[in-house]
């Protein structure tokens, strides 16, 4: 008879432990840390590969001249290295593809997590995931062939071939999916005794899913809207084909501009030297960009730990 089939003694509580060590659990275990230590090392390579040349461009350019002027032309003679019209043109972007995915994003997890039947949910939720799935060039070219010319033709103003106009709602579109599903899956985590309190007072379901899911479930809303932006921001491929690459330093969102992230894959596929100025511009854009993005996550954490919801 083994230790764990002698019966034990009115009132006594066996032991839980095996007999034997879990093998399994410690592969496991050391799978998931092997996992998250790939993540971290692959931040720190990032940073590594950015850090060297960006120091060796502010050391020939400095800072002054990077972040005091409004003229962008490193490749041209003679060179103008003041960043903000990339700058620029990134926020104006971003920013039109967030008027664009926010409103269209949230709705649509309200729909999915409020009135849509569990069969329809199903249905549709897959179906607006896909379309994260588009390869970006594809919208890209979607802007050029449809988005551009619907504008020319409907708005009672001139509109370049290559606009920022296009290239933002065009990236709104691509983020959708991310505000819509990330957001969806927040609302669903919401207590249904929230929703059946509210209800019971009287409150209409409408009033329910504004007033009660929606706050209920703002961190992992807000969580949702920032990975949103910082898709946007770092979107190469729209903003190249439909955004044009001139770096205008403007507000005007009907002509061309280039953003942070089509000068770099335009830059990158150039005959730029390696190690010159002109070169480690690329890296430098690169950094400054890994910065925008990693501040905006580091504020998305905060807002999160600050207004997160836990229910038992």
């Amino acid at each position: 008879m083994t230790v764990q089939d002698r019966p034990t003694a009115p009132g006594a509580s066996q032991s839980l432990a095996r007999s034997r060590p879990r093998y399994g659990e410690r592969v496991i275990k050391v799978i998931l840390l092997v996992a998250a230590l790939v993540s971290v090392a692959t931040t720190v390579g990032i940073i590594i590969s950015l850090l060297g040349p960006t120091i060796g461009f502010f050391g020939d350019v400095g800072f002054g001249r990077f972040f005091g002027g409004t003229s962008w032309g490193p490749l041209f003679e003679p060179p103008s290295y003041g960043v903000w019209p990339l700058v620029s043109a990134t926020l104006i972007t971003t920013g039109i593809a967030i008027l664009v995915a926010v409103p269209l994003g949230l709705m649509a997890a309200i729909y999915l997590s409020e009135y849509a039947r569990p069969r329809v949910r199903k249905l549709f939720k897959p179906v607006l995931e896909v379309l994260a799935g588009v390869p970006t060039v594809v919208f890209g070219f979607f802007a050029l062939s449809f988005i551009t010319p619907l504008l020319r033709n409907v708005l009672p103003f001139e509109v370049e071939i290559f606009n920022a106009l296009s290239a933002g709602l065009t990236v709104g579109f691509m983020i959708i999916p991310i505000v819509a599903s990330l957001s969806e899956d927040a609302m669903s985590a919401v207590p249904n005794g929230l929703r059946e309190g509210s209800f019971a007072l009287g409150a209409s379901r409408m009033i329910t899913s504004l007033r009660v899911v929606v706050p209920a479930a703002f961190s992992g809303i807000v969580a949702a809207v920032i990975l949103a932006i910082s898709r946007g921001a770092g979107e190469t491929m729209i903003v190249y084909i439909a955004g044009g690459g001139q770096p205008n330093f403007t507000f005007d969102v009907t002509v061309a501009m280039q953003t942070m992230a089509a000068f770099i894959a335009a830059a990158g596929s150039g005959d730029v030297p390696v190690g010159t100025v002109d070169y480690n511009t690329i890296f430098a854009v690169g950094s400054l960009l890994f910065l925008m993005t990693f501040a905006m996550n580091f504020v998305s954490a905060r807002l999160v730990r600050k207004y997160r919801e836990v229910y038992e």
